[in-house]
This record gives structure tokens, C-alpha cells and sequence, in this order.
């Protein structure tokens, strides 16, 4: 029944593309690690809350099998035939099989995170009245956190609550198999609401193992040895692949906290070492931030030794700063991290994860564009030293098998090359739809092409009636390779002009040491004279408490006038911890907006 650990090749056609087999669903996957490897490590997790060494827990295939079966019939007990079961639990392997038990129980896991996270609970109350779950995984540490939470979710049906756990292995015995389908949804994976409140992506089996299998063959994860290293929330998609990942190749992860991380970034950088120094490839993935963190506190002590020979780092979830990608680079290259190990990808959730990444053995690489044709199109390559010259990251080639298109948005027709328009895909691994939203889903993963190119269109394997995926996210080819320099609904434009607000951020926090990089928004304001003016707001970096702000604030604007010949109508400088992020750490840039119009923005509630 199981034939042993997925060989990849099985999943490529007669012409190398992805096509995944039918019947191969994400529990099939663990199944078959079950019978080839059971006795091996799947998961690990270091528990930093107790001591600062961390307290390592570790499970096997054979008893991810175990408790994912123990779940599924605690499930059954209370839910039917795909509905939503939600996981609720802290960071752990309780987590992991939480996650798996719905799915196997044919259930449609909702991951999700426990109600303490910081200035999420509106979003939280958001997500879990969209799904309307019928079942809540949690453990008995967060059990009075989640109780308080649900007595407060008025209006709609109160869900069971299922205590991880709790669940003595026996309760397997009692699961009741159900077959699943490719085409059933694996999960609800809510988006961390960049532009807008969160909504559930309905992610089917096929999209998820095409997905996975996508990012291994791009980035070259077919060895059986490699190790995961990930500090990322699990209810986050790179999260969720990173313990998807071991599925397809028999291999394991190790886990930890997002605080863990923030507190001691070293913890990240030794769990990497540890592996590597035993002959293990490691993968792991992070956003600018994570990169921006380990380089300023994540270096080793003294004669410490540290070894990221093996490494391979996927760098995503926002536009790539490439300053960042250098700052670990350098930091790192003495302890043997190699120049093509950060891998600058790009990716979205509506798309499972990845879309595009940097190939194995290249190294990160930047293009500078002239600033003005960007804002009228065009990507028109120019050097460095160009006054225009505004620097993008290479977000490398298309995964296996998915077709992207640059489409103007307001006439739905595909651009050519080195136009800059909204991206739009075509894969097996593009969701279904939002959940509940059918009017969203029809205008976003229902686009079709008005008009293709008649020469070089990157649609012409596509069937002409085909459904395509609107990202949001504007992006340009040049020379094969994918840029991605914002979102669509973020541009700036000025009298006629368009603006993108990473660049002006980016002109901003060069301009001054006062601004805390990656800190830094920019957004316009209607003007009082019928048209709109530029805000900056920025929060203060450490050490400059002392520093007089009005030269360093006179300073940003004349920088922002010189590159950009922009008035800059208004600069905040807020204490840190202000400016508002999503739960993966990306700019909420219409947040912001709101609370700077609304007069709320710096308070602490």
C-alpha cells in the first residue's frame, strides 16, 4: 500500500513539470514516512521557556501516526466530515500533530494562533468567525487563555475543545479511516492581512503537496538528510512548510519558538550549527527582519564555534532588502557560510507559499532600475552609480510547472517583459477560493487574460480559457528572472506620478540614523486641496534618545526631495513597538495609514 519514501521523479511528467500523482494527499505522505522510516526522528522541538539551554522533545514518524490518529478520533467524536477544526495550541509537536489529526480525520484544519499573542486579538476573533470551527485543539497550559477567548466569541456556535495533550495514545485504536481526495481542502490557511482583515485561502491537498514538492526541487531538498531549522509560527504558511518538508523526503525539523528566537537569535544560528557540524544540509527560512536580527545579536561568543557550510536560507514574506541579505552574509562568511546559501524568494499564500526562488549555487543578486520609468512602467536597467538607479532584488525563477503573467490591472491584458503590471498565476498549486467569499473568489482567483502577447507570451501553455490568480503584487521580468517591487494597492501617486513607498522608506531610513530600519512607512493623505501629500512614519532607533530630532527630521526630507522631488507633508518619530506588523512581521501600511488619519497611532491602548 505504501511503496516507500515519494521519489520526486514520480511527480514530474514526460516533460520534467510537477504533475502530482492522483491520491497523493498531504496524510498519504506521512503514511509513507510511517512505513519507511517510523523509527526515525520526524520532528524536534527545543522548549526555551523553562531554561536557557531549551528542553528538547522529540517524536518520531511512528508516533506522529500514533497521536495524529489519537486526534482524528477525538475529532471524530465531535465534528463531521469536513468541517473546521481549529488549532489553537502553542508552538510544540503538540502543534504538529494537532495539525495532521484534523486532516486526517477529513476534517479542514484551521491553524491558527493561541489568543496571548500581542495585538492580535481582533484578528484572531476575525479568523475563527469566518470558519466557524467546530472543534478547538489546544493544550491544558493555554486551556484557560482559550476558554476566556470563547466565552467572549458571542454570536456564534461554541466549538468543543479538544486538550492535546490529554489524549492517551490508545484513543488511536478508536479512529474511524476516511478516504481523502486530492481535491478536498487540506486546510484554511487565514492570510496575515498586510492590506486588509484576514481571510481564509481554502488550500486542497493537491495545491499543498504540489507546492512542496515544487519548492524541494527548486531549491534542492531531495537528500534525506536535510535538516529543517525554524523559529517561524507554525500557523504561518513558510511555518506550515517547513514541517510539510520532511513529508515528501522522510527527513525531520527541528522547531522553537518565535520569542525564543527574538530573545536569543543565537538559538537559531547554534540549532543550524549542531546539524551541519553532523554532516546535515540544513534548510530554514525568515523574513528581512529575522536575517536583520541574527546579524546584530545572533554571532557567536569567543571561541564558540559555529559552522553554516550547508546552509540554505530562504529570504521572503516581503520585498528583499538586499542591504540585509549582505549585513548576514558578511556576518557569517567567517563561520563558512557559503555566498549562494540566502535564497531571496517570493511568494503568497493564495499560491500555497513559494512562486519564485533563487536556484541552487547562485547567490542573491540585486538590479538597479531608473526610479522614473519605474513609476511609468518600465524597467529600464541602469548602473549603480546612476542618480535615478533604485535597487531590486532578484526574486529568481518561476517553481516548476507554474505560469506567471505581468497583466496591466485595469485592462486584465498581458505586458511584455519588462513591464511592470500586477502578477498573475496559473498552477495546481493556486488555492481554491476564499472561504465564504464567493464574489472575492471570482474576481481574484477567477481572473481571465483579455489579451495575450502574440510574440515571447508566458502564457501560451496556458489554455485560453484558463483561470488565473490575481496576486496584488506588482512585478516585472527582466532576463528570466522575477521582481517583485511592492503591492498594488500601496503605490503613491502624486500630480500624475507614481511612487513606490518601499523606495521612498528605503530613501527615508538612509537619510537619518534617528529612523530604526525596517521601521519606516510611508503612505499619502488627502492634501486639503483636493489632492494628496506624503506622511512618513517612523519609529526611533535604539540609542538616539538623546539626539536632536529636528535637524535628523530636516534631513529626511531633503533627502526625500532630492530623489524623489516629493514634499514631504508630515514626519512621525514614534517609540518603538508602534508602528503596527502582522503576525510574520510585514509593514501594515494602511493600518498605519488609519490610525495616523484616526489619531491613534503611538498610543498604547
Amino acid at each position: 500500500m505504501y511503496p516507500g519514501l515519494l521519489q520526486v521523479d514520480v511527480c514530474l511528467d514526460g516533460d520534467g513539470l510537477v504533475v502530482v500523482p492522483p491520491s497523493l494527499t498531504l496524510d498519504m505522505l506521512i503514511e509513507r514516512c510511517i512505513y519507511s522510516v517510523g523509527n526515525q526522528t520526524a520532528y524536534r522541538y527545543i522548549d526555551f521557556s523553562r531554561t536557557t539551554d531549551g528542553v528538547v522533545s522529540e517524536i518520531t514518524w511512528n508516533q506522529v501516526g500514533v497521536r495524529a490518529a489519537a486526534v482524528a478520533a477525538a475529532v471524530q467524536r465531535h465534528a463531521h466530515r469536513g468541517e473546521r477544526v481549529a488549532v489553537l495550541a502553542p508552538q510544540g509537536l503538540d502543534y504538529i500533530t494537532g495539525f495532521f489529526g484534523a486532516i486526517k480525520a477529513g476534517m479542514v484544519a484551521v491553524p491558527l494562533f493561541a489568543p496571548e499573542l500581542a495585538g492580535q486579538a481582533e484578528r484572531l476573533d476575525t479568523a475563527m468567525r469566518d470558519a466557524r470551527p467546530s472543534v478547538v485543539l489546544t493544550t491544558r497550559s493555554a486551556l484557560e487563555l482559550i476558554e476566556g477567548f470563547l466565552d467572549r466569541l458571542t454570536g456564534v456556535p461554541r466549538p468543543q475543545v479538544v486538550l492535546l495533550d490529554e489524549l492517551p495514545d490508545s484513543a488511536a485504536r478508536q479512529f474511524n479511516p476516511v478516504n481523502i481526495d486530492m481535491g478536498d481542502i487540506c486546510h484554511l490557511q487565514y492570510s496575515g492581512g498586510a492590506t486588509r482583515a484576514p481571510v481564509g485561502i481554502e488550500i486542497t491537498h493537491r495545491a499543498m503537496v504540489t507546492n512542496l514538492v515544487q519548492m524541494i526541487l527548486a531549491i534542492d531538498l531531495s537528500d534525506t538528510n536535510t535538516h529543517g531549522v525554524s523559529w517561524l509560527p507554525l500557523y504561518h504558511d513558510m511555518g506550515l512548510s517547513m514541517i510539510g518538508f520532511p513529508t515528501v523526503y522522510g527527513g525531520h525539523t527541528t522547531l522553537m519558538s518565535p520569542t525564543a528566537f527574538i530573545r536569543r537569535p543565537k538559538r537559531w544560528i547554534k540549532a543550524m550549527s549542531d546539524e551541519i557540524r553532523l554532516g546535515r544540509p540544513v534548510v530554514t527560512a525568515a523574513s528581512n527582519l529575522g536575517y536583520e536580527w541574527a546579524a546584530q545579536r545572533g554571532l557567536p561568543d569567543g571561541d564558540e564555534v559555529v559552522d553554516l557550510s550547508l546552509a540554505t536560507m530562504i529570504i521572503g514574506s516581503e520585498p528583499v532588502n538586499f542591504s540585509v541579505v549582505e549585513s548576514f552574509t558578511e556576518a557569517f562568511a567567517p563561520h563558512g557560510l557559503p555566498a549562494s546559501a540566502i535564497k531571496p524568494s517570493y511568494g503568497i499564500a493564495e499560491a500555497t507559499l513559494m512562486v519564485s526562488t533563487t536556484g541552487p549555487g547562485e547567490p542573491a543578486s540585486v538590479r538597479h532600475f531608473d526610479r522614473v520609468e519605474l513609476g511609468r512602467g518600465f524597467a529600464v536597467p541602469v548602473d549603480a552609480d546612476d542618480p535615478a538607479a533604485v535597487p531590486h532584488v532578484s526574486c529568481g525563477r518561476l517553481a516548476n510547472n507554474l505560469h506567471a503573467v505581468i497583466v496591466d490591472p485595469r485592462t486584465g491584458a498581458e505586458l511584455a517583459d519588462g513591464s511592470v503590471g500586477e502578477i498573475w498565476l496559473h498552477g495546481a498549486n493556486v488555492g481554491r477560493g476564499y472561504w465564504r467569499r464567493w464574489a472575492e473568489t471570482e474576481t481574484v482567483f477567477r481572473a481571465r487574460l483579455s489579451a495575450r502577447l502574440r510574440a515571447r507570451s508566458r502564457a501560451r501553455e496556458v489554455p485560453a480559457d484558463a483561470y488565473w490568480l490575481r496576486t496584488g503584487d506588482l512585478g516585472f521580468f527582466v532576463d528570466g528572472a522575477l521582481f517583485v517591487p511592492g503591492r498594488l494597492v500601496d503605490l503613491i501617486e502624486i500630480d500624475g506620478v507614481v511612487h513606490y513607498p518601499d523606495d521612498i522608506e528605503l530613501t527615508a531610513a538612509d537619510a537619518s540614523p534617528l529612523l530604526r530600519r525596517g521601521y519606516v512607512v510611508a503612505f499619502p493623505v488627502p492634501d486639503g486641496a483636493g489632492g494628496e501629500g506624503v506622511v512618513i512614519v517612523c519609529e526611533r532607533a535604539a540609542g538616539t534618545a538623546r539626539m536632536d530630532t529636528e535637524p535628523e527630521i530636516d534631513a529626511v526630507r531633503n533627502a526625500v526631495w532630492s530623489r524623489h522631488g516629493l514634499a514631504v507633508a508630515d514626519i512621525q518619530v514614534l517609540p518603538g513597538g508602534s508602528i503596527p506588523r502582522t503576525t510574520s512581521g510585514k509593514l501594515r501600511r494602511r493600518a498605519c495609514r488609519a490610525g495616523y488619519l484616526d489619531g491613534s497611532l503611538g498610543k498604547k491602548n
